[in-house]
């Protein structure tokens, strides 16, 4: 009887497993720090539009139609 051969076929699709997570976390990586660097939008400027949008709501006929 001939021996046994190892089969590597759980070992190289291990490899290949982890290779694809090392490449996914480098992407995700990339893509945060990316994100982290776009500048922050201005929260007084929306702020005071939402005010002023706030202040000229009419209220009055807010139950005219029920």
């Amino acid at each position: 009887m001939p021996p046994e051969q190892k089969s590597n076929g759980a070992l190289i699709g291990s490899i290949v497993v982890i290779v694809i997570l090392i490449i996914g976390g480098i992407y995700f990586w990339k893509h945060s720090v990316e994100n982290k660097e776009a500048p922050e939008p201005q929260v007084q400027n929306s702020a005071a539009s939402l005010d002023a949008e706030l202040n000229n709501v009419n209220l009055d006929s807010l139950d005219s139609g029920i």
